[in-house]
């Protein structure tokens, strides 16, 4: 049995310390970080799932960024526990919060990540979005969560602005 939920202030040591646990050392020198530094995450799609214990069985976050000038989300890091690996958890998350992303009225998503995992939740190379090096363009993924909603997007992605607002406003 597992409890979805936001993640809270509270959570963050113990969500850095799974991503540490997952990911390699140095994992925040990728360059996905650089578009993260100093920019706030979209809390509400970022979610913990979390056991019958308490103990954080995996996360998953999101990010607002710009590609071409156009608001797009970023997903990432996604991370499951070791030991609760191969139980679908990674897959609950993906589905729970692109269906939230999609509920608030976000168009389009992107990642970096292997296409084939991620193709199955609708995901496609996404020609023509640069991410910044040394990304690898075979890994730059991006689903619509709008129909068209990647059409005519492309172009450099780049950090979303402070100040700036991030669309887009919640559906009524």
């Amino acid at each position: 049995m597992y409890q979805l939920r936001e993640e809270t202030p509270a959570d963050f040591h113990e969500v850095e310390a799974l991503y540490d646990l997952c990911f390699a050392p140095g994992r925040e020198a990728l360059s996905s970080y650089r578009l993260r530094d100093d920019v706030p995450k979209v809390a509400g799609l970022c979610l913990v799932l979390r056991d019958h214990d308490d103990a954080l069985a995996a996360v998953i976050r999101y990010w607002p960024v710009l590609v071409g000038g156009v608001p797009t989300l970023l997903l990432g890091p996604v991370a499951v526990h070791p030991t609760r690996q191969g139980e679908g958890l990674g897959a609950l998350l993906m589905r729970e919060s692109l269906a939230e992303a999609r509920r608030l009225g976000w168009e389009r998503v992107l990642l970096v990540g292997d296409y084939p995992y991620y193709r199955r939740f609708g995901f496609e190379k996404r020609e023509g979005v640069i991410m910044p090096p040394p990304t690898n363009p075979e890994r730059v993924l991006g689903i619509p969560l709008q129909p068209g909603a990647w059409e005519g997007v492309a172009g450099e992605v780049t950090k979303f602005p402070k100040g700036l607002d991030y669309p887009p406003q919640p559906a009524t």
